[in-house]
């Protein structure tokens, strides 16, 4: 695959021509930003910014920003920025004007029809990659985030059974099950008319590591991708999932980092 016509492709569909991410959120093209507004259990953020932002510019849609969100009363919103998006000193920009800086990712994509059944794809015996479907999957499934990142799971519950009732048909969780105990657990959100499928959250608890349960998540939501027609998988990836992701075929199409803003109390 070309990295920069997959990059173009991404930047066109999944961010300037962003979709919400679930019920009860909005997207909005604000002079030379595209954000997302949604409640308070939501992600709220700027998506995209204008390839011919300038320093004047961005400085100005930056204040915009801070005025829009704090006049909703949110406690934060992020400014997703990309390593390719302009200027330059945009996150600098971003710093003096009171965001600050969470850890970098990697910015992977992949041809789903390369992922679907990898070497040493399926779980080991004796465990289970459950769908989740309903409030008792979802309870299970956030114990597993829980377990795995070591944060709390009560948004990404409430996301998860908003989604389940209200908008199922784009996107898909599961938990993996081992011995009656939720030990890892992953999303895909599907986006129709763009041709890329988002993975989110996989991980898997601390002893159950190195023992393929990363890899069979990646590949069952692949099948799935594949199934419905998709032609990419994407994943915002950390350090830590970086390299799997890259051994099992993805490529970098560059970094992202958030910029969280949090007006003072």
């Amino acid at each position: 695959m070309r990295t920069d016509e997959v990059r173009d492709l991404y930047d066109l569909t999944m961010r300037e021509h962003a979709r919400p991410e679930g019920p009860g959120v909005e997207v909005e093209r604000a002079g030379p930003v595209v954000r997302q507004v949604g409640g308070p259990d939501d992600w709220n953020g700027i998506v995209w910014s204008a390839p011919e932002l300038d320093a004047a510019g961005a400085d100005a849609a930056i204040r915009a920003q801070i005025r829009h969100y704090t006049a909703l009363g949110h406690a934060e919103f992020e400014w997703k920025l990309y390593s390719h998006d302009g200027p330059a000193d945009l996150g600098e920009r971003l710093r003096a004007g009171g965001f600050s800086a969470e850890p970098s990712e990697t910015l992977l994509a992949a041809p789903v029809e390369a992922l679907t059944a990898p070497p040493g794809a399926e779980p080991p015996e004796g465990v289970e990659l459950r769908p989740v479907t309903d409030a008792a999957g979802a309870k299970l499934m956030a114990l597993a985030h829980e377990r795995a990142f070591g944060t709390d799971a009560g948004r990404l519950r409430h996301q998860v059974l908003t989604r389940l009732e209200r908008a199922p048909d784009d996107f898909v969780a599961l938990v993996v099950m081992a011995g009656g105990e939720p030990v890892g657990s992953a999303r895909m959100e599907l986006y129709p008319g763009t041709g890329f499928a988002g993975l989110w959250g996989g991980g898997t608890v601390a002893e159950w590591r190195g023992r393929g349960l990363y890899r069979a998540l990646v590949a069952h939501r692949a099948a799935v991708a594949a199934e419905r027609g998709y032609r990419f998988l994407q994943v915002d990836a950390t350090d830590m999932s970086a390299p799997i992701l890259g051994r099992l075929g993805f490529t970098a199409l560059g970094t992202t980092t958030p910029y969280v803003y949090r007006p003072a109390r």
